[in-house]
């Protein structure tokens, strides 16, 4: 199905994405909340605030972890992982702006085994582009759309806080 600017609506698509994340997370013990740099953070600082989550917020860089990384090189954008609380046995929710082939995704996976062995992983999205390339599907997803070729979706933050969800044209990077 197209996608429509009343669909893009990032402000709506993150209050979709909030009240699912709330109900998975309903009697969960040791949640935690990390996000993917830089679209994901973004949603997963809101989404800590917004559950009261902030002491066991994390953002994570998969630069380093990408599987094109010797083909791409460093990005010149890279950003520090921060996750301060204890991995092992938390229910950790990943979160990511545009889900589309897997491959950031598995990146990220391989980061917070690095930091320790969570009991489980559950992923977010605000939108789910299709396209993928890896078995990884969202628990937790506001959209699930399919864009034209040579398009992708951009989330940025603007400076009231609020989030915006374009339409672009695509840089020729499926999964940024």
């Amino acid at each position: 199905m197209p996608t429509t600017d009343k669909d893009l609506d990032a402000e709506a698509l993150y209050r979709e994405l909030l009240g699912q994340v709330r109900a998975g997370l309903d009697g969960v013990q040791d949640a935690a909340i990390v996000g993917i740099h830089s679209g994901g953070a973004w949603l997963a600082e809101r989404l800590a605030r917004d559950l009261d989550l902030t002491s066991r917020l994390g953002s994570i860089d998969v630069s380093f972890y990408r599987d094109d990384y010797a083909r791409k090189g460093l990005h010149p954008d890279v950003k520090p992982t921060h996750i301060r609380f204890p991995v092992d046995g938390a229910t950790v929710v990943l979160v990511d702006d545009v889900l589309q082939t897997g491959r950031t995704v598995r990146a990220a996976i391989n980061v917070l085994f690095d930091y320790g062995r969570p009991s489980c992983i559950r992923l977010a999205a605000l939108a789910d582009r299709g396209g993928r390339e890896l078995p990884v599907a969202p628990d937790y997803v506001g959209l699930r759309t399919t864009l034209e070729a040579g398009q992708s979706l951009s989330l940025q933050r603007l400076e009231s806080g609020h989030l915006s969800l374009t339409i672009e044209q695509d840089n020729g990077d499926p999964e940024q």
